[in-house]
């Protein structure tokens, strides 16, 4: 069985016309697939007949996710879904919404997509991390978490602005199915989602980011810091290698110098673990004339026992890196009381 959100739109083109129909007919099955969100092959009427009998015959289905659980926080803003995969998986994905720029404008909707069930990189301050590794996620899964939302985003007058690899998993640890899942949603006969619309977020695998350099696209890279020394890194991030830091700050330079985009370094604030004057002092050292920005992301609640600074703590580890020239921001989490958060999502903890 081969789920049509498999295929790239010039794979959709080769499959028709090897079926000996015209061109034409890949945009027939394209239109529906990514903006009227059908549930089965029968369900594209444009389509001639036959050529739905024979892709039915063939194998080819239209894989869609089914919702199982859903939670919406207090304000409304962050949606957490419990999805039920094409190949019998659950996963959590997230929408979460921040009010439009202008007056009747659509709200910023972000969806954070997993790329895997489970992850493998053990980091203890991470819910996800802790419920070890699963499996991988083919990239029609991937884009079927983006096709569910879009459709109730669609019911609601609205539709996807972003989109963010931050959900579940390790992203280049799954390289070659994330990027497929990439390319087809940004594809301009496909979803068509902006690449500057894109981050992926990973815990710094060197490998993966430079082979992300050299894909000619313009999506955001953020890397997960969270320490400015080896020692300290290693002892959140287990699978973290002996010069992990040092990796990941090179990495980002060239990234950077690839593609022409700033680089985004996640910096999960932990009391008593990384927050101190003196670690900011050493951070600041390290990515001063850097060029990147420093996402700070005071924890969120999570089976571990690491707690949230104190907001005169975050304020004036926020200041050091300021005053040193490293450009920072405080993110504002949503979804925190759901457990739809940085760190938080993992299948077996839903509420």
């Amino acid at each position: 069985m081969t789920d049509l959100y498999r295929l790239l739109p010039e794979e959709m083109e080769k499959l028709v016309t090897d079926m000996g129909y015209p061109r034409y007919r890949a945009d027939q099955i394209l239109l529906p697939l990514y903006y009227k969100f059908p549930k089965d092959i029968n369900d594209i009427p444009q389509l001639p007949k036959k050529l739905r009998e024979e892709l039915t015959e063939a194998g080819y289905t239209i894989g869609s996710a089914k919702e199982t659980h859903r939670v919406v926080s207090e304000d409304g803003d962050t949606t957490k879904l419990l999805l039920q995969l094409p190949n019998d998986s659950s996963v959590e994905t997230v929408l979460m919404q921040y009010n439009p720029t202008k007056i009747g404008g659509h709200p910023r909707s972000t969806i954070c997509v997993s790329t895997q069930i489970g992850c493998a990189m053990g980091c203890v301050f991470c819910a996800t991390g802790q419920m070890g590794f699963e499996t991988n996620l083919k990239a029609e899964h991937i884009v079927s978490q983006v096709i569910h939302f879009a459709e109730i985003l669609e019911q609601r007058g609205e539709h996807v602005t972003n989109l963010v690899f931050m959900g579940m998993g390790e992203p280049m640890a799954n390289y070659d199915e994330m990027i497929r899942a990439v390319k087809i949603l940004t594809h301009d006969r496909g979803f068509g989602l902006g690449q500057r619309h894109i981050t992926i977020s990973t815990i710094g695998i060197a490998s993966g980011i430079e082979k992300l350099a050299e894909e000619n696209l313009q999506i955001g890279l953020a890397i997960s810091l969270h320490a400015p020394n080896n020692k300290l890194r290693k002892e959140l991030v287990p699978t973290a290698g002996p010069n992990s830091v040092e990796d990941i700050i090179e990495s980002g330079r060239n990234y950077f110098k690839k593609t022409g985009r700033r680089v985004t370094f996640e910096y999960a604030l932990m009391e008593g673990i990384n927050d101190s004057l003196e670690i900011a002092e050493e951070l600041a050292k390290l990515l001063h004339g850097n060029g990147s920005h420093v996402n700070i992301i005071p924890i969120n609640p999570t089976a571990g026992d690491f707690k949230r600074p104190s907001e005169s703590r975050v304020s004036e580890f926020e200041q050091i890196l300021s005053k040193s020239g490293v450009n920072c921001t405080v993110r504002v989490e949503k979804g925190t009381e759901i457990s739809a958060a940085c760190g938080q999502l993992r299948t077996d903890m839903i509420d």
